[in-house]
C-alpha cells in the first residue's frame, strides 16, 4: 500500500523542491496535475505531501496557543485542544504519532471507503493507490487550516474538498457531478472533520445569526 516506485511513469519527483512545485501546481493547474502527476502505485510522494501539510497545520495550531497564552494573539471562537495545549516534548511525540500513524491510516481507510462507493458508477476507475494520491494532494490548501479564522478555514477546507472531487472525476473517469455524489462522504471525513471545516462553518453560521 505504501510502495515507493523507483521509476514511476508520470509520478512525482522527490525532495523539498518537488513538494513546493506540487503545491503550486495543484493550486494553479489542478486538472492537469491530476492527469500527469498521479501514477499507479506511486503513493509515497503523496503521503509525504499530506504529512507536510498536516505538519504545517498542526505546528501553526501549537503556535497559536502559545501566542495566545502570552496575550499576543486570540484563538477567536475556536478551542484549541490536541497538540496546541501540550508541552513542547509531548507536542513533538503527539505530532510524530499524527504524521506517522494517524494521517496515513485515515487516508487509507477513507480511500478504501471511496473505492467501495465508486464500484457501482466507475467501471474504468483507477486503483486505491491513485485515490490515496488524489486525497493527499487535495489537502494542499489546508496548509492554513490551523489559523484561528473561521473564514480562512472554511475557504481552505472547501477548496480542498473541491480539489478532491475534481481529482476523483479525473482519475476515475467519471463526470464531476457523479464524483461529487460518490466523493461527498470521503471529502466530509477528510476536510469537514479532519481539518475541522464543519466546526468553522458552524462558527460562521452562528456569527451571521443563523
Amino acid at each position: 500500500m505504501t510502495q515507493w516506485v523507483e521509476n514511476p511513469t508520470g509520478g512525482r519527483d522527490r525532495g523539498p523542491v518537488a513538494l513546493v512545485r506540487a503545491w503550486v501546481e495543484i493550486l494553479s493547474r489542478p486538472r492537469r496535475f491530476f492527469r500527469t502527476g498521479v501514477a499507479p502505485g506511486d503513493q509515497a510522494p503523496g503521503l509525504v505531501f499530506a504529512a507536510t501539510v498536516v505538519l504545517f497545520e498542526e505546528v501553526s495550531r501549537y503556535a497559536v496557543v502559545k501566542l495566545a497564552q502570552r496575550g499576543l494573539l486570540s484563538t477567536g471562537p475556536f478551542d484549541y485542544p490536541a497538540i496546541g495545549g501540550f508541552s513542547p516534548g509531548v507536542a513533538v511525540l503527539a505530532l510524530f504519532a499524527i504524521l506517522v500513524f494517524v494521517t496515513p491510516a485515515t487516508v487509507h481507510l477513507t480511500a478504501a471507503l471511496q473505492t467501495l462507493l465508486l464500484l457501482p458508477v466507475a467501471s474504468d476507475r483507477g486503483g486505491v493507490s491513485e485515490t490515496v494520491q488524489v486525497m493527499c494532494y487535495a489537502m494542499a490548501p489546508c496548509l492554513l487550516a490551523g489559523l484561528p479564522n473561521a473564514e480562512v478555514r472554511v475557504l481552505v477546507t472547501a477548496w480542498g474538498a473541491g480539489l478532491y472531487l475534481l481529482g476523483t472525476a479525473v482519475i476515475h473517469n467519471i463526470r464531476l457531478p457523479v464524483a461529487a455524489i460518490v466523493g461527498a462522504v470521503p471529502a466530509a471525513i477528510i476536510f469537514g472533520y479532519g481539518f475541522r471545516g464543519f466546526q468553522a462553518l458552524s462558527v460562521l453560521v452562528a456569527d451571521y445569526g443563523f
